[in-house]
């Protein structure tokens, strides 16, 4: 994995474009992108093309045939690494524990060892070895209410 990890992180930094995310499940070879103003559908199959030559020339990356699937974080991004988190500082997030606690509220500092949340008790710790999920939660913005104007 870490080969495959480093080949495809390679060729997306020529791209200037960053390896959020590689996830492989049975046949299927998953890769996230982002970009720091976000990511079109024209530059992901760009991408797609790029990463799938890739992967047909070094057979040994993905030695048997393959699905692949190149795509953004999207508004609801899963946080597996530490840098998803760093990315993520000032968005509300979801986390589950090992030990079972859920908490959601904003993400308001990482650090080299964990992050903390603001939840409704107050501001929680909780290190990168104690995450079980954890992924950002998309606040749909207020409507507008009937009858007013913006002024």
């Amino acid at each position: 994995m870490d080969r495959l990890w480093e080949a495809i992180e390679s060729f997306l930094a020529e791209e200037q474009v960053e390896l959020d995310d590689l996830e492989l499940f049975g046949r299927t070879v998953r890769v996230t992108v982002d970009t720091e103003g976000g990511i079109d559908l024209d530059h992901i199959t760009n991408i797609s093309r790029g990463v799938s030559r890739l992967l047909d020339e070094n057979e040994e990356l993905v030695p048997e045939s393959y699905n692949l699937e190149v795509t953004s974080p999207g508004l609801e991004r899963k946080l597996r690494r530490p840098r998803h988190f760093e990315k993520s500082v000032g968005r509300a997030v979801k986390v589950k524990t090992t030990g079972g606690r859920a908490l959601q509220g904003p993400l308001l500092e990482v650090d080299g060892d964990g992050f903390v949340v603001k939840d409704q008790v107050g501001e929680e710790r909780v290190s990168f070895a104690e995450v079980a999920k954890a992924r950002t939660v998309f606040e749909y913005p207020a409507a507008a209410k009937p009858g007013k104007r913006g002024r």
